[in-house]
């Protein structure tokens, strides 16, 4: 019996030599293509944090209906600075996340939603005003978007400290992120692990955002929780989020409560807003302009909390 192995012929060795060129060539057609496509990049506008930011900032009130906001001016103003940041990417478009009763559109929500490159994405809005859903469709669209790769660049104008994970999740499809925030007057607006998160941080000042902010004449502002005057303490901050925990245990029950545990030192976004909107009741001030007493609201909450435990 012949066990010998027969050589490769000569036909053999060409057809793999003529493989090898054909997948040089297609690796060589598909870098030259990556390297000449153009970076995209979107920007994703919480537009509950502008109106509020902005109008503290100008005006001094975050309630809506004391002012004007120049929705395309200040859109407008955003991709400008975009184009100057990235020179060489393109825009896909702008995400303007709002809240609308039932998620139907209100007439200036309209007018944007007709504005080109721009997407409306509608939240609900609850019987206090307070936009629910916004966060998870900030979350889905910028990892939908990185996951596909539909851009390089993600511009997030927002603060929310639920925003986190979509950072992490953008930033590990390859994404850069880039948190833009406006101006808070004595404080931050803009939750400490976002900006820790984030490739880079940019903050709008008062002469960027005063020609879009008007304020109307007339107009009382009906919110009694602006956060015009001194801003509470820090030790009346945190005494108010140990009184809403200890009302709450007494409510719901310690199981509730040691459901939050794990979390620890975050809590869930519905929990969260449910405190300050708390808070800010006990308080008569806003603190959606203070990140840094809803830290120590935080903080008072959890004190008391751990301390039944």
């Amino acid at each position: 019996m012949n066990n010998d192995v027969q050589p490769t012929g000569h036909t053999d060795l060409t057809a793999l030599a003529a493989g090898i060129e054909r997948t040089n060539e297609l690796l060589t057609r598909v870098l030259a293509e990556v390297s000449t496509s153009p970076s995209t990049h979107a920007a994703f506008v919480d537009a509950g944090y502008v109106y509020a930011a902005a109008g503290r900032l100008v005006t001094g009130t975050e309630d809506r209906k004391a002012f004007d906001l120049d929705a395309e001016g200040i859109i407008e103003a955003f991709i400008d600075k975009a184009r100057m940041i990235f020179p060489d990417s393109r825009l896909l478009r702008v995400y303007w996340y709002d809240g609308a009763r039932r998620r139907i559109h209100t007439q200036e929500q309209q007018r944007i939603a007709e504005l080109p490159d721009v997407k409306v994405r509608l939240g609900n809005l609850n019987a206090n005003n307070q936009q629910k859903g916004v966060d998870s469709l900030i979350r889905s669209d910028l990892e939908s978007l990185a996951r596909h790769r539909a851009i390089s660049d993600a511009v997030l104008i927002g603060g929310d400290e639920d925003l986190v994970s979509a950072v992490e999740a953008a930033q590990g499809y390859g994404a850069r992120v880039h948190l833009w925030g406006i101006e808070a007057p004595g404080g931050r607006n803009q939750a400490e692990p976002l900006l820790w998160e984030v490739d880079s941080a940019r903050t709008f000042d008062l002469e960027f955002c005063k020609p879009y902010v008007t304020r109307r004449i007339g107009v009382e502002c009906g919110d009694q929780m602006t956060g015009e005057g001194p801003a509470p303490s820090r030790e009346e901050v945190r005494f108010v989020g140990a009184r809403v925990a200890a009302q709450w245990l007494s409510e719901r029950g310690r199981e509730w409560a040691a459901g939050l545990l794990p979390g620890h030192p975050y809590l869930p976004g519905a929990v969260d807003q449910e405190l300050l909107t708390a808070a800010e009741a006990l308080l008569r001030h806003s603190l959606r302009s203070h990140a840094d007493l809803r830290r120590v609201l935080r903080d008072g909450f959890w004190e008391h909390v751990q301390g039944q435990y």
